[in-house]
């Protein structure tokens, strides 16, 4: 369906990867679910489950009318099959009276523009709702609009520090855009997911393209990897701190299980040694001489020799000695590919190609050269 890749999707969920699901389980026969329970998604991160009461023949991409309240709305089936019970698992599912909401039928044409024209809407009526709220004087701020595929619903996404008693809200919203008003709180992650963008990593947000559920970050976990603690660099988009700061902190902590402490000096002839830092994955301690010096020359130690001498010095000794061991550097490695031109180097385009100037003729002007 080009309409679904090049216009709905585009225009809807900001691409069509938002979130998406590779069915590892679509060679496998369904025996648990054969084609009655659907997942559908709507704009955003939003999806929800529905029970295929007419055996439609449903496929990924598909725009489909469910069952909403009131009316109906329209979506994008994104999964079937029996990983849609998996997926059930991780996401709340919403019921009516205990049981599934229905899916009416596969979205026809006069669906489709209805529901194009209600995304038009969104945007111009997220910016007069954030108006009159601002008129108000409500402390919140509306992150985003989502119509129903009817026209006669909206949900206003809003984030808050505290409680809202925006009652007098609804009623002029509903006054001003005729339609049903639902009114949902988000917080600064989920807002981020919906919105979407670039990290600093360079790719797209991982709130955004495959973390469902938000797991809470801590300093803690920056400390343990000796990440610094600039708080410009600890943040995302969103204003907390970044998701990627649990991916790893597992790894770093099985890595310093047995690394010694760092707030003791190392006592040695030649003077005390201070910490300054660690390469926790490389078993590498990093320490200074004692001095006033402005920039201390920093020692490599592995961790071994460290807790060897710390032993020494429990015991009242000093190391006489210690294994001063440098980063070698590695032996640039054998190229496998010509390089044609130096097309791998980044600044290959920087080069000035040297000016050619042409050589003065020595010759009278109005001399000119006959037949020989």
């Amino acid at each position: 369906m080009e309409y679904i890749d090049r216009g709905i999707c585009g225009e809807r969920n900001g691409g069509c990867a938002r979130l998406g699901i590779t069915d590892w389980l679509a060679d496998v026969p369904n025996l648990r679910n054969p084609g009655q329970i659907v997942e559908v998604r709507f704009k955003n991160t939003r999806r929800d489950y529905y029970r295929n009461v007419n055996d439609l023949n449903l496929l990924p991409g598909d725009l489909v009318a469910v069952e909403a309240n009131p009316g109906h709305d329209i979506g994008v089936v994104s999964l079937t099959g029996d990983l849609v019970f998996e997926q059930m698992k991780k996401h709340k599912v919403s019921f009516i009276n205990g049981e599934f909401r229905k899916i009416y039928r596969k979205a026809k044409p006069v669906d489709i523009d209805k529901w194009r024209e209600a995304i038009t809407l969104e945007h111009k009526t997220m910016i007069s709702s954030r108006q009159i709220a601002a008129d108000l004087r409500l402390n919140m701020k509306i992150g985003d609009v989502e119509y129903q595929g009817d026209k006669t619903k909206a949900i206003f996404y809003y984030i808050a520090d505290e409680r809202v008693d925006f009652r007098q809200l609804i009623k002029i919203l509903a006054d001003q855009f005729h339609i049903r008003i639902e009114m949902k709180q988000i917080g600064a992650r989920q807002e981020a997911g919906r919105i979407g963008g670039i990290g600093p990593c360079g790719r797209e947000l991982c709130c955004s393209t495959w973390i469902s559920n938000f797991i809470s970050v801590t300093t803690n976990s920056a400390r343990y990897q000796d990440i610094s603690m600039n708080p410009q660099k600890l943040a995302g988009q969103c204003g907390k701190l970044k998701c990627c700061l649990n991916f790893e902190v597992d790894t770093y902590l099985d890595a310093q299980r047995d690394f010694p402490p760092t707030n003791i000096p190392l006592e040695t002839e030649k003077g005390r040694f201070i910490f300054q830092k660690a390469d926790i994955l490389s078993g590498i301690y990093w320490y200074s001489a004692q001095s006033g010096e402005a920039a201390p020359t920093l020692v490599p130690i592995p961790v071994q020799k460290v807790k060897e001498i710390l032993r020494m010095n429990s015991a009242g000794k000093r190391a006489d000695k210690m294994v001063m061991e440098t980063q070698q550097p590695r032996e640039k490695e054998q190229e496998t590919f010509q390089n044609m031109a130096g097309q791998e180097s980044i600044s290959r385009f920087d080069k000035k190609e040297p000016s050619r100037k042409r050589k003065k003729s020595s010759r009278k002007p109005g001399y000119r050269r006959g037949p020989q």
